[in-house]
């Protein structure tokens, strides 16, 4: 069994990734997005893999898809969409991957199937975004304005009625010329925390606390992490949240609020690090029976079908 584990960058959870494969009997191959191709030539199928030959890997695992421009990023992921058209099973596939790293769409996929999340903006006009940063001031809400496809807390923004101040719209120059923006949800208490919850399979497996004492929570910006009781509530938002979005995994982030929790961001590509330091089972090994078993067992029943 050979598994293509899609990555920009090598390190700790590509070599836990291998190790769990290898325990299995698999191979785990890493390769940048970057390095494949589209050649109609080469084979039947038109890709080229490197590493594979005429060949195509029997699955896929993606940890790490590198940025670069519109047009190269659009034949990164179509690599990946390729492949599950080919019948490659891959773990998440281009789909999910795009729902989750689009913010608005996340917004807009987990309103839409009900899972409780803070009142979502996303707009081009610099004019309305001010118009609403201005309501919402005058209502007493501060106002998230992140980038779009950003990640691990950076560009973050308080705007709005911010410790009594009303604070405006910065220029949109750095970010892409569009406002995302969120409803900021108070701490409900010194320091300040929210939940990452993974998901693997549909199923709500361990959580933690990202607990600090800035309104950002991201262990990149300083945010240390305790262990968390996966509560009921808790796991039926995450799975309904990674359901709403079609992962096969997922970090789920969510925040305490005075009307229960509301997930803030779906990860499609998640880091677990910090949290296998509060987890008693091996994340990576989960990831790839959860790959091998379920995942394998799907594509093989469609091919049959």
């Amino acid at each position: 069994m050979r598994i293509a584990l899609f990555t920009d960058e090598t390190g700790w959870h590509t070599r836990q990734l291998q190790r769990a494969l290898r325990a299995r009997g698999a191979e785990g191959r890493c390769i940048d997005l970057a390095d494949c191709r589209i050649d109609t030539t080469a084979a039947w199928h038109g890709l080229v893999i490197p590493g594979y030959g005429g060949e195509l890997p029997d699955a896929a695992l993606v940890r790490g898809i590198a940025g670069g421009s519109f047009e190269q990023v659009t034949k990164r992921l179509g690599v990946l969409h390729a492949l599950r058209e080919l019948g490659v099973p891959v773990y998440n596939d281009a789909r999910a991957i795009e729902r989750s790293v689009d913010k608005s769409m996340t917004s807009l996929l987990l309103h839409a199937a009900g899972v409780a999340t803070p009142p979502t903006w996303a707009m081009e006009s610099a004019a309305q975004a001010q118009r609403l940063v201005t309501r919402e001031s005058s209502a007493g809400h501060a106002l998230v304005l992140k980038p779009l496809f950003g990640s691990q807390g950076k560009g973050l923004q308080l705007v709005g009625h911010v410790d009594g101040v009303h604070v405006p719209l910065p220029a949109l120059s750095g970010y892409g010329e569009l406002a995302y923006l969120q409803r900021f949800v108070p701490p409900m208490q010194a320091p300040g925390f929210d939940w990452r919850v993974l998901v693997v399979g549909g199923q709500a497996l361990t959580a933690m606390r990202r607990v600090s004492e800035h309104w950002i929570h991201n262990v990149k910006q300083g945010a240390r992490v305790e262990p968390a009781m996966l509560t009921d509530e808790l796991a039926d938002l995450a799975q309904r949240a990674a359901a709403a979005l079609d992962m096969d995994y997922a970090g789920i982030d969510v925040l305490p609020s005075p009307d229960g929790p509301q997930v803030l961001e779906v990860n499609g590509v998640a880091a677990w690090q910090g949290l296998q330091r509060v987890t008693r089972f091996n994340i990576a090994e989960t990831l790839v029976a959860d790959l091998l078993g379920r995942k394998l067992a799907q594509a093989g029943t469609r091919r049959l079908a």
